[in-house]
């Protein structure tokens, strides 16, 4: 089958536009069982009632694990916001709005969060033993009610479309976990290209959610320590050391 060019290339698949329906095509390296784990994540979410992309099918194309989609015609928030940055602001208020929704949901049937950054942690190369066992003890001793989690959740993956009506991508880190590590996370990935947006969009959601600076910070070198294990080439792990030897010094 004759895809034609991707319109998108990210770390794990490629995205094209077939038939008026996204096919994600999963790279090799991925186990068999990749695609099956996503779209199950995916149709989680839109039970739940999220504006989230129907799957149509898991299928295989050209040898490949594959999932078949609905395609949703606009453009990401972050793409919107690039060309418009003096309208950071109301764009963000969008994006922690639909957040917040996503966190009204209890989600005890998605894999708990806890078991994803163990994980992560444990096969994070840049970490020692001693780090690994700080940073696991360190989230052992914090206590929190299984809430739905996006797990990778920033303006690029927020489609907008006609009549302002906006819908999320990208579930494949999705679990039920602790709302405030997820809005860490986000806060991360934010800090990475621009302070200033990061701290605008954690002001929103302290603010929205009555949650404190303090209280989502205690997920920082947990978070961060996760990340290294991603190998994502625009981030840096030095940033990342930082961040945990900061917030869990041995």
């Amino acid at each position: 089958m004759n895809l034609g060019t991707p319109i998108a290339i990210g770390n794990t698949a490629q995205i094209f536009l077939y038939e008026n329906k996204i096919a994600k095509v999963f790279n090799d390296s991925l186990p068999d069982t990749e695609s099956l784990y996503e779209a199950n994540k995916q149709k989680y979410a839109h039970s739940c009632g999220l504006s989230v992309p129907k799957i149509f099918d898991v299928t295989t194309i050209n040898g490949k694990n594959a999932i078949i989609m609905e395609f949703i015609k606009g453009k990401t928030i972050g793409d919107i916001l690039s060309e418009n940055m003096e309208q950071a602001e109301y764009y963000m208020n969008i994006s922690v709005d639909i957040q917040q929704k996503i966190h009204t949901i209890v989600a005890d049937s998605l894999e708990p969060m806890s078991f994803k950054l163990s994980r992560q942690i444990e096969s994070a190369q840049q970490l020692d033993k001693r780090h690994k066992s700080a940073l696991l003890q360190k989230m052992d001793t914090i206590t929190f009610e299984k809430r739905l989690c996006h797990g990778d959740f920033h303006m690029f993956n927020l489609i907008m479309s006609e009549y302002n009506h906006v819908t999320i991508i990208d579930w494949v880190d999705s679990s039920a976990g602790d709302v405030r590590a997820d809005v860490y996370r986000t806060y991360l990935l934010y800090e990475q290209f621009s302070i200033e947006l990061a701290n605008i969009y954690l002001r929103l959601y302290c603010k929205k959610s009555g949650l404190s600076k303090e209280e989502i910070f205690q997920w920082a070198p947990i978070i961060a320590g996760a990340r290294l294990s991603e190998n994502v080439t625009s981030e840096k792990n030095e940033r990342l050391m930082k961040i945990v030897n900061h917030y869990c010094p041995l």
